[in-house]
């Protein structure tokens, strides 16, 4: 058969499961779940891999399924992934009542365009060379790090970004090209992009140690933390204008303590950073940047500091032969005009960690409204 042939085979078979692969995107959106915590989502993917006779291994790095179809005879092995887990935002309409988890970064859709590919090729497999790997992965938001830590702590995993735990296992021993795409709702009218790249980002847990004291009767035998962290991010704001522009270095921080008592002078202040830029070399520096306005902070009201550091996220690396593949069959399914370049992606994900490694695309797919990660999206 000819390309043109096996293509139409494909479509045909997906167009026919349309209603089974929009019913399976609607169940993970009423379900979303935080990062390794993917149990209903994980076990609705092996239930289709079930019933398409698509054969599987489970609980890789807790959560992740790996199922696997075998062409007609030897050649490379794509893998196709999907991310299992929800971004957290209580505001969002959609939202797990309990834990906020929802999926306002778009995984549902990589979870169908997942099963929608293995549809697609499962009765096209014979004519084709090599093999190709449906892999959903977890955890690729960077949220919920006590919790991280804590598996981390009893061994289950080693490193918090799911593909990054996947990698240390071995996981992609075996495989050769990745493909993942990813919504994008910042271009209204507009189905696919290619983008440059991305930044990738060192975490941060800090910890700011005072001493406290009624708040009203003695304040003065007290050392504020949190007057520590307002020194602090002020100290970091000083250091903007030092931050380059092609280096697209972002810092952002979220208190996650912020004392115990109103009445009570807060001897204890956790704040979690993100210290993302373009280059491992900008991330490096902006960090040791960061950490002396920390340490100054700390300083000035005679508090301590403890600062760890987590690996973060690399950067992508698009590779450009298969970003012309891509773009190539993407203008033929929807032409032209759908299809463009955009500039460098502001945030990070693990996929940056396997596109250092092998051969890798990351583009994103339109059709979405609102923001990523925000309550409008949708």
């Amino acid at each position: 058969m000819t390309k043109k042939e096996l293509a139409e085979i494909a479509d045909e078979q997906i167009d026919r499961n349309r209603e089974k692969i929009f019913n399976f995107a609607g169940s993970i959106i009423r379900e979303p779940e935080e990062g390794f915590r993917e149990e209903k989502t994980a076990a609705k993917v092996k239930a289709l891999f079930d019933e398409l006779n698509i054969e599987y291994r489970d609980g890789l790095a807790v959560t992740g399924i790996k199922g696997v179809l075998t062409g007609g005879r030897e050649g490379p092995t794509v893998a196709i992934l999907a991310e299992l887990d929800a971004i957290i935002n209580r505001d969002h309409p959609l939202a797990d009542q309990e834990s906020g988890a929802v999926h306002a970064c778009g995984h549902f859709a990589q979870l169908a365009q997942l099963i929608g590919s293995a549809i697609g090729l499962k009765d096209i497999m014979k004519e084709l060379a090599g093999r190709v790997v449906f892999f959903a992965v977890p955890s690729e938001e960077y949220i919920n790090l006590e919790f991280r830590q804590q598996l981390k702590d009893d061994g289950r995993i080693k490193y918090f970004g799911g593909k990054q735990e996947l990698i240390y296992r071995g996981e992609f021993d075996d495989i050769d090209l990745i493909v993942m795409q990813h919504a994008q709702s910042e271009y209204p009218g507009k189905k696919a992009f290619i983008s440059a790249g991305s930044n990738g980002f060192i975490g941060k847990r800090v910890r700011f140690l005072g001493r406290a004291a009624h708040a009203g009767v003695a304040p003065f035998k007290g050392i504020n933390a949190l007057n520590a962290f307002n020194i602090a991010l002020a100290a970091i704001h000083a250091q903007r204008e030092t931050f380059k522009d092609e280096d697209r270095v972002r810092v952002h921080p979220i208190i996650t303590k912020g004392g115990d008592s109103v009445n009570v002078v807060p001897g204890e202040v956790i704040v979690e950073f993100m210290v993302r830029a373009s280059s491992v070399e900008a991330i490096k520096e902006t960090s040791s940047k960061v950490d002396l306005a920390l340490k100054a902070g700390a300083m000035a009201v005679g508090a301590r500091v403890e600062i760890t550091n987590t690996p973060g996220y690399l950067p992508i690396e698009n590779n450009e032969e298969l970003t012309g593949i891509w773009t190539e069959n993407a203008v033929q399914l929807l032409g032209r005009d759908n299809v463009f370049s955009i500039g460098a992606f502001g945030g990070s994900t693990d996929m940056g960690d396997l596109t250092q490694i092998k051969p890798g695309i990351h583009p994103y797919v339109g059709s979405f409204s609102g923001d990523l990660h925000s309550k409008n999206f949708k």
